[in-house]
């Protein structure tokens, strides 16, 4: 996988996570091992010194599952009270560490199977995630970047909070991996 390509697959998949307004974005590219050690390094070379990071989680066939994420957001949402506490139900303490914490994730994801806790580290509202869990993924309000199962009132604030990267300037892909994030229209 070119570079290029690399760069267009984060700026259409990973935007929100590259722009600091959400923790995490999850991608799959069509790569090795060693093509994705290149990748991550020129990756990190630019966007390290924001706090980005990027890890596989898991490979599948010819796929690698490539999580993004922003270091200070995702520990954050981790270290959230309510947070801890549901993630306790799936093996994760709150002494863990969120490297050890991604390593459990990835060993608990299978070829075409993920852990439902992914939507936590990806930054859904917890209640959403909850609710995708009780209802087996049935029973959404609205459909969209996520399957929201809470009061719609709710999800106005957060479809206008989610939403708001789509209306960010689009930038080419390189600017968008390299550069300081662009402001949150209100």
């Amino acid at each position: 996988m070119s570079e290029r390509n690399f760069q267009k697959i984060l700026a259409g998949h990973a935007a929100p996570t590259l722009l600091d307004i959400k923790c995490a974005n999850l991608i799959s590219v069509p790569a090795t091992g060693k093509e994705i050690a290149v990748l991550r390094r020129r990756f990190l070379s630019g966007t390290q010194r924001r706090g980005l990071q990027m890890r596989v989680l898991c490979g599948c066939g010819q796929r690698l599952l490539v999580y993004i994420y922003h270091e200070r957001l995702l520990t954050a949402r981790l270290r959230d009270p309510e947070v801890s506490a549901f993630l306790r139900d799936y093996g994760y303490t709150e002494d863990m560490p969120v490297q050890e914490m991604l390593s459990v994730l990835g060993k608990r994801i299978t070829c075409g199977s993920f852990p439902h806790e992914i939507g936590i580290f990806l930054g859904y509202p917890l209640a959403d995630v909850e609710g995708f869990i009780r209802n087996a993924g049935q029973n959404c309000l609205l459909c969209g970047v996520w399957t929201p199962t809470r009061s719609i009132r709710k999800q106005v604030s957060a479809r206008m909070h989610w939403g708001s990267w789509s209306i960010c300037p689009r930038p080419e892909p390189i600017q968008l991996v390299r550069s300081q994030p662009y402001p949150v229209p209100h």
